[in-house]
């Protein structure tokens, strides 16, 4: 009787556990738009949109997976519809197909695109959020920081009576300073095999002034809009490093940044976009996009 009574006790604690559940990723309001063709190649975006919202304020979302897999079908702030903006996820072409600038070249008309296309749809793109994750936070942390480099705008898609910029970044996790990338991180950054090496066109070290154009780091600016990094400590695939520089960065110039740690983070999962991370970056773009206290 011990023993069932024992069974029966370790049963309900076990029960008792509280669990995580994945919900269910959102539709997409409009699937496979398109926003530009380079390369050959249609460039998409899917558009989740909130309901019984006018004129929602508008969050752009780029993947991760190392600038050569991933895809814009999975939407990590879809949620973001759910709290009253529109999301749109985009693709970007990939390093095999072409190296840097072309995956800024991409997000840069998807923003002119989205922005050239605000009244059809029914957002408001007076001021666009965007958020990225690793590769697409490298992304997300250049359109924050590039804003009107010539260089880096590109012609891709038209639209260039439309602004590029975007006027709040969420970057997760994403590597943001190639030339210290190259000094801290050899495998990731000069390895023939490395994402990095094949996005450059060459390894970081060697190719100094490539990684420093790649870098959202190098163009930090007075005028620079306002930056949430989240970032684990226990990443090893991005180095923390990279988020403590972009930081600086900010700090120096005297910008709006924060960088929160996420204790025993590592390379992605749930942690960053449930809880109170999760939190943090609804409260963060209602603060910068709807001008809602904090």
């Amino acid at each position: 009787m011990r023993h069932l009574l024992l069974f029966i006790g370790l049963l309900l604690a076990w029960n008792a556990q509280p669990t995580f559940v994945a919900a269910e990723p959102l539709k997409p309001t409009h699937r496979d738009l398109v926003y530009g063709e380079a390369s050959g190649q249609k460039l998409l975006l899917n558009l989740y949109l909130p309901t019984n919202v006018e004129h929602a304020p508008l969050v752009v979302y780029i993947h991760g997976g190392s600038w050569r897999a991933g895809s814009y079908q999975t939407c990590s702030v879809d949620y973001l519809a759910n709290e009253g903006f529109a999301v749109a996820s985009i693709e970007y072409r990939f390093s095999n197909v072409t190296i840097f600038p072309a995956q800024i070249h991409d997000c840069k008309a998807a923003i002119r695109w989205l922005r050239a296309h605000a009244k059809e749809y029914g957002y408001d793109a007076t001021k666009i959020g965007v958020a990225g994750s690793s590769a697409g936070g490298h992304l997300a942390v250049l359109l924050g920081t590039s804003g009107d480099v010539v260089d880096l705008e590109g012609d891709i898609g038209g639209n260039a009576d439309q602004s590029s910029r975007v006027a709040a970044v969420v970057d997760y996790y994403g590597p943001t300073d190639f030339v210290l990338r190259g000094k801290t991180h050899h495998a990731r950054a000069n390895a023939p095999d490395s994402s990095t090496y094949q996005l450059l066109g060459g390894a970081a070290n060697a190719n100094p002034d490539k990684a420093r154009r790649a870098s959202g780091v190098t163009y930090v600016t007075a005028d620079d809009p306002p930056m949430l990094i989240l970032h684990g400590d226990r990443d090893k695939t991005v180095y923390m490093d990279q988020s403590e520089s972009l930081r600086d960065a900010y700090t120096q110039a005297k910008l709006p940044v924060e960088l929160i740690v996420v204790p025993g983070g590592g390379h992605g999962g749930a942690v960053y976009h449930t809880g109170e991370n999760r939190r943090r970056v609804i409260k963060f773009f209602r603060q910068h996009l709807t001008n809602a206290k904090p």
